[in-house]
């Protein structure tokens, strides 16, 4: 659950009542913390570390609604990032980096405004058996597909629907917000699939434009079927120009095969993701990740995973290069391993 995309933990809510309407208040959050170990980074350098947000991002949020009658409800949701370790804001020190949005929703749909998910990264986490987080999580690799590889974008008007029967449409605008051009810094992008019972199946895609009007594209397959002993994840992407971590994949497709087991009262995941880089420069790498999570309750968990990223490939090969991070850190080289402690309240 790195982000979590657009599913919200809810622990405790506040309810009050009018005789025109009805609201909610929800404060909720999550704290994470892990031992993390990490090698491989340059001149075979490594680090032990106490981690905050490896396997999800730890965050304190609020989220409400208020029903407006005839079907129609105002929503909003303000969640801000936090280093338990240190106690400092994520995101770049944002108040609320995580999401803040207002909205409408109803039997037609949901339109949103504010800093929320691109849709790209919402298949990504929904279709990782490691959510993108512990060291297995597959952002090492394949891009979320926003600004500099970002999940999230800001000024976003989003308009979502799913129906009774599966299908699902997602569509976002992002402003760039420059003066004299709509180019420079503008998003767009989408998402329709079909998800229902055992069925997970999404394609998306996502446009954005640097500073200087020049876009990069990003077009994501996501997949997963419950066979109850066992549930297949698969992710096929194509890379035009989005970055993972500052690097930038110019022409690259990404493929990921995956699997998480339940086992007693938790459950066993494994990955590898092959990037075949298509340029000239044949950048191509690997990476290998196995994780377990055990369930102490409905809402605490223990973790632990390791992973390894082969970059041998790659000519000169530099930790600027694929690294293993986890849900809030890049990591220092191209193995790490990370146990540790959630708790969603």
């Amino acid at each position: 659950m790195k982000r979590v995309a657009n599913i919200f933990i809810v622990a405790s809510a506040l309810a009050t009542t009018s005789a025109s309407a009805q609201s909610s208040a929800t404060l909720y959050g999550l704290v994470d913390l892990g031992f993390v170990r990490e090698s491989g980074g340059p001149m075979g350098a490594s680090a032990n570390k106490l981690s905050s947000g490896v396997s999800s991002g730890s965050r304190l949020g609020f989220r409400g609604t208020e029903d407006l009658g005839g079907g129609l409800a105002a929503i909003y949701m303000l969640e801000m990032g936090i280093y338990a370790d240190t106690g400092a804001l994520t995101q770049g020190g944002l108040a609320w980096g995580r999401q803040s949005v207002v909205g409408l929703q109803s039997t037609f749909g949901s339109v949103i405004l504010g800093r929320q998910y691109t849709p790209v990264a919402n298949i990504q986490t929904e279709t990782d058996p490691f959510f993108t987080g512990l060291a297995g999580d597959s952002a090492n690799m394949i891009s979320a597909g926003g600004a500099g590889g970002n999940n999230r974008m800001d000024n976003t008007v989003r308009y979502a629907y799913a129906s009774p029967n599966g299908f699902t449409a997602d569509a976002v605008y992002g402003f760039g917000e420059a003066p004299g051009s709509s180019l420079p810094k503008r998003q767009y992008g989408g998402a329709v699939g079909y998800v229902s019972g055992s069925v997970y199946v999404k394609l998306g895609y996502h446009n954005v434009n640097d500073a200087q009007g020049i876009p990069a594209e990003i077009t994501f397959l996501g997949a997963k079927y419950d066979f109850g002993v066992a549930i297949a994840h698969f992710n096929y992407v194509v890379n035009k120009g989005s970055a993972v971590f500052g690097i930038v994949n110019k022409d690259s497709r990404d493929v990921m095969v995956g699997v998480s087991v339940p086992y007693g009262p938790g459950r066993f995941m494994a990955s590898y993701i092959q990037k075949d880089d298509k340029t000239a420069a044949d950048s191509d790498a690997n990476q290998v990740a196995f994780g377990y999570l055990y369930y102490l309750s409905k809402r605490t968990n223990l973790y632990y995973s390791i992973a390894r990223i082969d970059n041998s490939k790659i000519a000169g090969t530099t930790t600027s290069f694929y690294r293993v991070g986890n849900a809030t850190e890049q990591g220092l080289g191209s193995r790490a391993f990370n146990f540790g402690m959630r708790h969603i309240f």
